[in-house]
Order: structure tokens, then C-alpha cells, then sequence
């Protein structure tokens, strides 16, 4: 699913807007996990959601076995 970021903070919550308008919010520990340093607000992010809770977030292009086409 791709979403836009609405704000992030260092240990905060990372709150994105999903393409169908929903606000949801990823976890210190998700955004951790993503090995992301930073995303800005208004940048293009994939998000995985289980049960209204974002578990993965990355950028396409960025991460293990991924390449930017």
C-alpha cells in the first residue's frame, strides 16, 4: 500500500496518510526496523497494515535485494 508522510519525529510515532485518506501511525520500532534514517513530510512511503496497524514501512528502491529503477 503506499501512503504520503504526514510527520515524523525521533521517537515518535511516524504518522502517514494512506492514498485512500486514512491516517495511520508506524511505531518507533517499525520505523527502526525500516534502516531508514529519516523520511520527510510529503514523501512517497510503502506501508504494510495488519489489522489498522502499520508493521513494515520502506522506501521502493530501498532495502534488501531492491533496486532503484
Amino acid at each position: 500500500m503506499q501512503a504520503t508522510v504526514f510527520s515524523h519525529a525521533p521517537d515518535s510515532p511516524t504518522v502517514v496518510v494512506t492514498d485512500d485518506g486514512l491516517r495511520l501511525q508506524a511505531q518507533p520500532h517499525v520505523f527502526a526496523a525500516s534502516g531508514l534514517r529519516f523520511v520527510r513530510p510529503g514523501q512517497r512511503v510503502s506501508i504494510t497494515v495488519e489489522d489498522g496497524v502499520v508493521t513494515r514501512l520502506w522506501i521502493v528502491g530501498i532495502g534488501d535485494g531492491e533496486t532503484i529503477g
